[in-house]
């Protein structure tokens, strides 16, 4: 795993979650994260989780570039996620305030869904008056491309059962696409 790659999840508050927390809910971070994927991609894929300070700790060192983190507790539906190193970089951008890498298409898996505080502000870390949480079942996203987003209805409250556009506008716009699972 790269330092770049550390630094994003380290910073991905999002995405963090501690193993006393694991422990305490009485989750397995490795089965949690490797729900997020296929089989053939989060069998092979590296397992992080992180404490309550950020600090990366690597449960499962992957074989197939792909890296998974389980379940944040700190949001109300489950949301564990996995992706590939393109996808890394550009949440290494959000994270960091920082443009995406251009020409860095790539891909995230959440099959057991995901919940966000805003699908207009991609730093909301709650709901407001006008944001209320979206909660999207199974789905995939494609990040670091504009030129897919073109058609695709995007807005505060979308229709989480067809494909849209999550935090239109911004430069980490990208599409949402439901997925339906075994």
């Amino acid at each position: 795993m790269t330092s770049t790659l550390s630094l994003v999840l380290a910073g991905a508050a999002t995405f963090a979650l501690t193993a006393s927390v694991a422990m305490a809910q009485n989750k397995d971070p490795i089965a949690s994260a490797q729900a997020a994927a296929p089989s053939a991609v989060s069998a092979k894929a590296s397992i992080v989780q992180f404490d309550a300070k950020g600090a990366m700790t690597v449960l499962r060192k992957g074989t197939n570039g792909w890296t998974c983190i389980p379940d944040a507790p700190d949001t109300p539906g489950p949301d564990p996620m996995c992706f590939d190193a393109n996808a890394g970089k550009w949440a290494e951008a959000w994270v960091g305030h920082k443009a995406p890498p251009a020409g860095a298409v790539g891909v995230m898996y959440m099959l057991s869904g995901g919940t966000d505080a805003s699908n207009t502000d991609p730093y909301a870390t709650k709901p407001t008056a006008a944001n209320a949480w979206i909660n999207t079942g199974p789905h995939i996203m494609v990040v670091g491309s504009k030129d897919i987003l073109a058609g695709y209805p995007s807005g505060p409250t979308p229709d989480t059962a067809a494909p849209y556009v999550m935090w239109a506008g911004t430069p980490y716009a990208h599409l949402m696409i439901p997925v339906k699972t075994p």
